[in-house]
């Protein structure tokens, strides 16, 4: 026998709709505004240290952008376990994280604990941490290539 579906009332549904999209533009105007600031610093400072020819320099930068970058990947996924814990969707901070991180990488080890009428939730969660990640991977590529570029010309790989 079929369990009987819940009815939701149409505010309840736009509540959960509008506040995904709308905690979803935050985490995506907080990426991109941190994801440039750090591509920003980066090129900014390979620059001058390839025209100084100090490409050590440009490998520590690079890797420092790595970890900033998987630094604010982290802050996007507790700023979602922090919204969902403050509407009280999840009783416990670390149930919320490890929520909000199953959904964010799209791994989905976690259990749906949300409670009716806010289930859709993890779409938005989802969504975001696919957006975020392949937005990180396009600004990646590119400090990759001054990477080999700096890596080419510390070697001589260049030369004929």
């Amino acid at each position: 026998m079929m369990a009987p579906l819940i009815q939701l009332p149409v505010s309840a549904i736009l509540i959960d709709v509008l506040s995904g999209l709308g905690f979803l533009t935050v985490i995506l105007m907080f990426h991109g505004s941190a994801i440039n600031r750090i591509l920003v610093r980066f090129d900014r400072r390979t620059k001058k240290n390839l025209g100084l020819k100090q490409y050590n320099r440009v490998f520590v930068h690079f890797y420092i952008s790595f970890v900033l970058i998987a630094l604010i990947h982290i802050v996007e996924i507790f700023m979602w376990a922090i919204f969902m814990f403050r509407l009280d969707l999840i009783p416990t901070p670390i149930d919320a994280l490890l929520f909000a991180g199953s959904c964010y990488t799209t791994v989905g080890f976690a259990s749906d604990i949300l409670p009716v009428g806010w289930k859709s939730l993890a779409f938005y969660i989802s969504f975001s941490g696919l957006f975020s990640l392949a937005w990180t991977t396009s600004i990646m590529i590119g400090m990759t290539n001054c990477y080999k570029d700096a890596w080419s010309q510390k070697h001589n790989l260049d030369a004929p």
